[in-house]
């Protein structure tokens, strides 16, 4: 509809919001289901494929913003069409509980779980500020580079070495444990945070380089909170964790998203992103608080 139908100003917000709705809808059960399909000691390469998919984007020359609309819009479909058809819960799946509110709480109280979901924050905090602001950084620094130049480094960045780096995570994750995965992607995307005010007059090699860098790191560790979260929840309150940690994280996205821009206007692109590296550096410390809990034994098969 947005794509074809012209809508005003209005309307548009309307439609994206419900896209939004309905985004959010498809993702924790999604990783429930993945979770139903593999046990721990594969979990982490499973959810890793799972948010690998999320970063695959649409894009080529000059594309319309309605051919990208409809492509990703015929994509859902062919999505939904298999999801119909083949999708089923698999054999480590328990059997869906009622719903209950109290549960909430019942995960709220749960150190681990906390634990789990903070870090998770603290990725958040960084995730989304990069990815809806490194085009405009990349355009400023590369400012006398053609324009298309920022774009498909922006794209490669986040599409192709995002779900690399998601893949990556969920291979070392279930190798070498989640905590160690998460803390390790977390002082490496950090690290860049700080370093971009440096990066920001390089040349185009190195940013490229860097982008890369960043583009892997950043999203390595984002479908190891989830994996997590379903080896840390009791058995039937699955579904109920995950979501309440993808709620909290995308919540915690609304602060860079809009922050980013209006600090721009005082200190520049340059130092902006300076400000995301303490969502990552909190959040690798309390993976490291999680490595030292009692549960962390449930990880990955006994892999902290």
């Amino acid at each position: 509809m947005l794509a074809v139908g012209g809508p005003s100003l209005g309307a548009a917000l309307v439609l994206r919001f419900f896209v939004g709705v309905c985004l959010a809808g498809v993702y924790p059960p999604a990783m429930k289901l993945v979770a139903g399909h593999v046990s721990e000691r594969a979990r982490g390469l499973a959810m890793g494929v799972l948010v690998g998919a999320v970063t695959v984007l649409v894009k080529g020359p000059e594309l319309d913003a309605s051919v990208v609309l409809l492509s990703s819009s015929a994509l859902a479909v062919l999505g939904c069409l298999l999801v119909a058809v083949f999708v089923v819960e698999g054999p480590y799946a328990r059997p869906s509980a009622p719903f209950d509110p109290r549960q909430i709480g019942r995960v709220l109280r749960n150190r681990a779980l906390l634990l789990a979901n903070f870090g998770y924050c603290g990725h958040m905090w960084e995730l989304y500020g990069m990815w809806t602001w490194v085009l405009v950084f990349l355009s400023s620094a590369l400012a006398s580079e053609p324009t298309s130049t920022a774009q498909w480094l922006a794209f490669i960045s986040i599409g192709v070495f995002g779900c690399i780096g998601a893949v990556l995570g969920g291979m070392f994750a279930d190798r070498i444990g989640r905590t160690m995965t998460t803390m390790v992607a977390m002082l490496v995307s950090g690290a860049c945070c700080l370093a971009t005010p440096w990066i920001y007059d390089t040349d185009l090699a190195i940013m490229a380089v860097f982008s890369a860098i960043w583009g892997v790191s950043i999203i390595a560790d984002s479908a190891q909170f989830s994996a997590a979260v379903t080896e840390l929840a009791h058995p039937d309150y699955v579904g109920t964790a995950i979501a309440l940690q993808t709620g909290l994280g995308f919540l915690v996205t609304l602060a860079p998203i809009w922050t980013l821009p209006w600090l721009a206007e005082t200190v520049g692109w340059r130092w902006v992103f300076v400000v995301l590296a303490p969502g990552p550096l909190l959040g690798t410390w309390a993976m490291a608080r999680l490595r030292e809990h009692r549960d962390a034994i449930k990880l990955a098969g006994g892999r902290r």
